[in-house]
């Protein structure tokens, strides 16, 4: 299925504690604050609604599956960037002394779907991947 514009995905997940949720996504990623609550923080991020639910009991890391020799948080979330954003992301995550689960790197070199690609945690211990392909036609290749 081809779509020329892409709906913006709605996901809602765990956070131990909303200001630092508030600090990770609005200030460190720039991604803009909606409503909130007591409770739960909105945000934009890059286009789709993201929302930090007040959970500190269940917030936690999960398993991990092998993907070209890294060990990849199975549950995460993220949004593939064009390649010049990433870059400038990778910059501003490096220096401001963030704690990769997997550095940035281009994974899958030579091969269909080679991307660029960094994982981390914000705050709570949510997995969160970012990535980028220099040819967006491969994001669905094999």
């Amino acid at each position: 299925m081809t779509r020329t514009t892409i709906p913006p995905f709605h996901l809602a997940f765990p956070v131990h504690d909303l200001n630092e949720a508030r600090k990770f996504y609005g200030e460190l990623l720039n991604c803009p604050e909606g409503r909130s609550s007591d409770q739960w923080i909105d945000f934009d991020f890059y286009g789709h609604q993201i929302v930090a639910h007040l959970a500190p009991d269940i917030a936690d890391e999960g398993a991990e599956n092998a993907v070209d020799g890294h060990a990849v948080p199975v549950r995460h979330f993220g949004v593939v960037l064009d390649m010049d954003e990433w870059h400038a992301l990778a910059e501003r995550l490096k220096a401001a002394g963030m704690d990769f689960i997997i550095e940035p790197y281009i994974r899958f070199k030579g091969e269909p779907g080679e991307q660029a690609t960094m994982f981390f945690r914000d705050p709570s211990g949510n997995a969160v991947e970012m990535k980028a392909f220099a040819d967006m036609s491969a994001l669905f290749a094999n």
